[in-house]
């Protein structure tokens, strides 16, 4: 089973897919890895602007902000 690229309490950001709801993309926190057998490992992300809560798919996911400067990268497996 593949393991989840990213861990709780990392920052990423929603990016914007063809079934993604307007307004819901930005920067988020990782609360909770979902267990699944799907190769697209799923989280439960709250949002840094309003704190709403929702599940995300890995595939709608990148780095977040925080990257660039060496915090909150994916998990190195």
């Amino acid at each position: 089973m593949a393991r989840h690229s990213y861990e709780v309490g990392q920052s990423i950001e929603l990016v914007a897919g063809i079934l993604t709801p307007p307004g819901v993309t930005g920067h988020y926190t990782v609360v909770r890895l979902l267990p699944n057998d799907a190769a697209d490992r799923e989280y439960r992300v709250r949002s840094d602007r309003d704190g709403h809560e929702r599940v995300v798919r890995e595939s709608q996911m990148r780095q977040g902000p925080y990257a660039a400067l060496g915090k909150n990268g994916p998990a190195i497996s």
